[in-house]
């Protein structure tokens, strides 16, 4: 689609000869000889670009574009102005134009500033595409499941994200801190800063001071550039301290100086220098007791535990678990390829039975697993992992309904062994296994209950194999 120009001149021979030049260098021109007619036309038709002439009968150029901020702020202005009044070119920047040229018009100028317009505005769009792209990813609803823990802990997120407020995010491994931390961090006005992560337990402890904090030039051997250190690359946005249980007592001094004073020495450097970061720290490990007994500064955990959350792990919400493996699913068959492989409803509860040490991600995992190793389109128990088969699926994944004038329990049974010989083609070996009971238990109840074996090659087989 070419891009829209409004121009708005009240010099007929002007407006036609730069219509036409603008035309032939691949712009779609509409025009207009007053401000009064160009407002009527942005009313009917949307613009990209607007040239308009400063000094115009009636309504002036200036208010037009007062008007165009105020009521189309997404229009790029540029404004023509006679050589003797720049100023006046200057005060319309000061009030949102783009940028101006001077009359006589030289076409070679103005399609050089057309140019430089139209790239900044498609510079826009794309940067708030990105923010749009990004508040899609790492919005709170994207923190899937309805479970009442996890619901509680998203509102507070919800709630401190537009402050400054300290955080401190505690969970287990796998509960998704990082993606929280993130939601809060695009969530507030930081967002347009930086979102830097240090894992305080993946870097080796004497290495771990100048990537927190930086060095200079020969604070040490085989120091020979400086260094901008974690904190400092975050000034202006967040910081994200995962991990933050296995930081050595030395740097939580240091890290307790900064949340206080917001102040930072580098290795090797005597002065201090001031970043503006907003703290964020993430732990699976109980700090309280650390306190007790002496591994963790007690300042320091105040200092972080302003507003403490809690991701709960997954054994915890299992109504969740559903959603997620939908959830994951549907994205591992998009980046493998197979659109076409189904996941039955009836494998769900073998999920849900699982206690998931690993939390979501090792769920995610699973999934995965699942989706590249399926050998059909339809996902069958055997594709299931041997841990998951393994787990007998809770009662209540059975879809019972209890009618109000009661029920015979041994009704119920006899229709769960008539169910389970059907399933397996009457192998009673195989039926027996799946109820958790003995082939002789189940012989019994089938005798008990009228259920008479299957004849035929089945039941034959059956009793060659034993």
């Amino acid at each position: 689609m070419r891009p829209r120009i409004l121009l708005v001149e009240d010099d007929d021979s002007l407006r036609r000869v730069t219509q036409v030049q603008l035309e032939q260098a691949g712009y779609e021109v509409s025009t207009a000889s007053r401000a009064a007619e160009a407002l009527a036309l942005l009313e009917r038709s949307p613009q990209d670009l607007v040239i308009t002439d400063l000094k115009m009968p009636g309504m002036s150029g200036m208010e037009l574009l007062r008007r165009i901020k105020a009521e189309y702020p997404e229009i790029v202005v540029i404004v023509v102005t006679a050589f003797g009044t720049i100023e006046s070119a200057v005060e319309a920047m000061r009030i949102g134009a783009y940028d101006y040229i001077t009359k006589p018009v030289h076409f070679d100028a103005l399609r050089l500033v057309v140019g430089r317009a139209l790239e900044h505005l498609q510079l826009r769009r794309e940067v708030e595409y990105l923010r749009r792209s990004l508040d899609r990813k790492y919005g709170f609803e994207n923190i899937l499941g309805h479970s009442p823990a996890l619901l509680e802990t998203l509102d507070a997120a919800a709630r401190v994200a537009p402050t400054d407020a300290t955080v401190l995010i505690r969970g287990e491994t796998g509960t998704g801190k990082e993606l929280l931390a993130k939601a809060i961090h695009f969530n507030s006005p930081r967002r347009d800063g930086p979102f830097v992560i240090i894992n305080c337990g993946a870097i080796p402890p004497e290495l771990l001071e100048s990537e927190l904090f930086g060095h200079i030039k020969g604070a040490f051997t085989g120091a020979i550039t400086h260094k901008r250190g974690r904190v400092e690359l975050a000034d202006g946005g967040t910081l994200f301290l995962d991990e933050v249980g296995e930081l050595p007592p030395p740097l939580q001094v240091k890290l307790l100086r900064l949340i206080q004073d917001r102040e930072i020495q580098k290795l090797g450097a005597t002065d201090v220098q001031r970043v503006n970061v907003r703290i964020i720290a993430a732990t699976h490990r109980n700090l309280e007791a650390m306190v007790e007994d002496g591994t963790f500064r007690e300042d320091l955990y105040y200092r972080l535990a302003v507003i403490p959350l809690e991701l709960p792990p997954l054994r915890e919400r299992t109504e969740d678990i559903p959603e997620l493996v939908a959830h994951f699913f549907d994205a591992g068959k998009r980046r493998h390829g197979r659109p076409n492989l189904v996941l039955p409803q009836a494998l769900l509860p073998y999920f849900s039975a699982w206690r998931w040490p690993g939390n979501v991600r090792e769920l995610e995992n699973v999934i995965e697993r699942i989706v590249v190793l399926a050998r059909g389109d339809e996902v069958t128990l055997q594709d299931l992992p041997d841990f998951l088969r393994r787990e007998r699926p809770p009662l209540d994944a059975i879809q019972l309904e209890l009618p109000p004038e009661g029920i015979s329990l041994e009704a119920v049974e006899r229709e769960l062994i008539r169910r389970a010989l059907e399933k397996f083609d009457g192998n009673q070996s195989q039926a027996a296994r799946y109820l958790d009971i003995s082939r002789k238990t189940l012989i019994y109840r089938m005798e008990k209950y009228g259920l008479k074996p299957r004849a035929g090659r089945e039941q034959t087989a059956e009793r060659e194999a034993e």
